[in-house]
């Protein structure tokens, strides 16, 4: 585990997802945290706090990590649904989802909680129709968690 993606006040998920350990702690507590406020933001549309999320703790990893790769799939999830529902350019959000969907190539399904096959199979399928983005959300811990204050704090203090 690195030092500097430690956080004692991540809670343990429900379930037993790829990136808990079994000594009872996440292997990368502050990607867990992004995880959790980045889901939790998308599924109630607030697409570019979302992308805020997944993007700022991208950083903390090198290119090929597994860790980077899903946040960087994720980046693009949340980018491709604010140019489908924002700007309503498809081309734009096909474009950014053929490129996560080659991110998310590999991981893990149940990585830090997050229904990864449930994603690529919605990212897959808004190639070709669009309109299956529209009600879908992120299933996290078998949940579909919706935005909290705490999660706009969150999103906001990044821009700090």
């Amino acid at each position: 585990m690195d030092d500097h993606t430690r956080d004692p006040s991540v809670k343990p998920p429900r379930g037993n997802p790829t990136g808990w350990r079994a000594d009872g702690q996440w292997e990368h507590a502050t990607l867990r945290r992004a995880v959790v406020h980045g889901v939790r933001l998308y599924n109630s549309g607030e697409f570019h706090e979302s992308h805020d999320c997944f993007e700022d703790e991208w950083y903390n990893y090198g290119a090929g990590k597994t860790e980077s790769k899903f946040l960087h799939g994720m980046v693009q999830v949340a980018a491709g649904a604010y140019k489908h529902f924002d700007f309503e350019d498809d081309a734009g959000m096909r474009s950014l989802f053929t490129t996560s969907l080659q991110y998310l190539q590999g991981v893990p399904h149940d990585y830090y909680g997050v229904d990864v096959l449930d994603v690529r199979t919605v990212l897959t399928n808004a190639l070709t129709d669009p309109t299956v983005l529209h009600g879908w959300q992120i299933r996290l811990d078998d949940a579909l968690p919706t935005a909290r204050e705490e999660d706009f704090a969150y999103a906001q203090a990044l821009e700090h």
